[in-house]
């Protein structure tokens, strides 16, 4: 028998609820039409628990659809998930809605289906979406990924509230409280002079700040924001090399200073060491979303309770935050890109955006602004109040790192580790700063060049 075609997006939203209804009345009868299959490849979630959510959401809609449901939860560990996504844009082949990370939609805009119905239709109903969202998903006047309704975070500090009080003589959750009242004084005083200053004390005492230096996404969510806060961008908006500048070497002459009090191996540490770092006691502060908590409240109670969100602190250009938006696109050799397309549709609701953010117990920052107002961060605990300043509450500069260099030449900066590799050259491999940006500035070239 021919099957029956998909309802259009306007269509479903207006009968999702009658349809939902519908199945809770009697048993589900599977009829002679199906839409058809569809294969899903979402990011396999951090937070304990975030996927089966996912799962039952995606699983519920495939069923209420007459859709063959295929999902699979693929690792960013060891860059899996980009592996998956090149080979996949290479082939021609593999899962119909793919999950994209940060700079991914620009890496593969070539094929990738147009999404400016979703994300209009989406804006019509919710209002703005954050600007990351349009800078990575929106090329030259096309949207080519939406807003990802599952994983997009941010960078905030993550601290032992224990330690910094007790050796660097600072009460952190004094200066960024669960509540809007900050002192404007106390926050000023959280500088990137009075952070390497705290780091020497937390160093001699044993528990030093840790974040990775390498070719990984957590390396870049630092230290991109860091240079910027100094003032340094690689390439500026209009596709102008500018790393070559007073305001880089600066940058670099403070790394050379604070990385004589992390970790030694923090150069070999993948985005899941900082983590660990932290959970083992061993480690002040890291920089990084919430999943180091949740599993610290699953499996380290003692030192989950003193662990504290808030803002990086602020260089002499300002202040500014790193973030990794993740972005939901649909292949352009997708058999069946109308489901694919209802499908994200459907999971950017404010129903399912509720439960996925409630499900990462608050990881998820999502990119559409309405949702921020989801009362998981204000309640979240051990302590009670940890994550109300993970999303951004004051005067952080929300950005990715690449930034503002043009999408297509940021994407590159961001998958060839150009900051991370640069600070590198200098604190690791003994390079001159000179050398090093000279270094950078050849790598920048090659890119405009390709």
């Amino acid at each position: 028998m021919k099957s029956e075609k998909l309802l259009t997006r306007r269509q479903f939203l207006a009968t999702t609820a009658l349809a939902t209804a519908a199945m809770t009345v009697g048993p589900y009868v599977e009829t002679s039409y199906s839409a058809g299959k569809l294969s899903v490849g979402l990011w396999d979630h951090w937070v304990p628990g975030a996927n089966k959510v996912s799962r039952k959401i995606i699983e519920d809609w495939a069923k209420a659809n007459h859709i063959d449901i295929t999902i699979d939860y693929i690792t960013s560990m060891g860059g899996k998930q980009l592996v998956t996504i090149a080979a996949e844009a290479r082939a021609k082949t593999g899962h119909d809605v793919m999950d994209f990370p940060t700079v991914q939609t620009a890496l593969h805009r070539d094929s990738l289906e147009p999404m400016d119905d979703v994300v209009n239709e989406v804006i019509s109903q919710y209002g703005p979406l954050s600007p990351d969202a349009e800078y990575l998903g929106k090329i030259e006047g096309t949207w080519y990924s939406a807003p990802g309704p599952i994983g997009s975070h941010t960078y905030p500090m993550v601290s032992r509230l224990d330690l910094w009080k007790k050796y660097a003589g600072i009460d952190l959750k004094k200066i960024f409280p669960a509540s809007p009242d900050r002192d404007p004084e106390l926050v000023k005083s959280w500088n990137y002079d009075n952070f390497l200053e705290a780091c020497k004390k937390l160093h001699k005492a044993g528990y030093p700040f840790g974040n990775p230096i390498g070719a990984t996404s957590d390396s870049q969510d630092w230290l991109g924001p860091l240079f910027m806060s100094f003032g340094s961008m690689f390439v500026n908006e209009k596709g102008e090399i500018t790393v070559d500048s007073d305001a880089t070497r600066q940058a670099l002459e403070y790394m050379k200073k604070l990385t004589q009090y992390m970790p030694p191996e923090v150069y070999a540490w993948d985005d899941a060491s900082n983590n660990r770092w932290i959970i083992s006691g061993r480690g002040s502060a890291i920089q990084n979303p919430p999943s180091a908590w949740a599993v610290a409240v699953r499996d380290k109670p003692d030192i989950a309770k003193q662990i504290w969100h808030h803002d990086t602190p602020a260089g002499p250009k300002g202040r500014f935050r790193g973030s990794l938006p993740r972005m939901m696109g649909v292949w352009n050799f997708s058999k069946n890109k109308t489901a694919g397309k209802d499908l994200i549709l459907h999971l950017l609701q404010k129903e399912q955006q509720y439960k996925l953010i409630a499900a990462s117990k608050g990881y998820d920052v999502p990119l559409i602004k309405a949702f921020t107002a989801h009362p998981v961060w204000e309640e979240a605990s051990p302590p009670l109040g940890t994550l109300y300043n993970y999303p951004v509450r004051g005067d952080e500069f929300q950005m990715m790192c690449g930034y503002p260099a043009p999408i297509t030449i940021a994407a590159q900066i961001y998958s060839q580790a150009t900051i991370p590799n640069t600070v590198a050259k200098v604190t690791q491999e003994g390079a001159s700063i000179d050398e090093a940006i000279k270094w950078a500035v050849n790598e920048l070239e090659g890119y405009m060049r390709g």
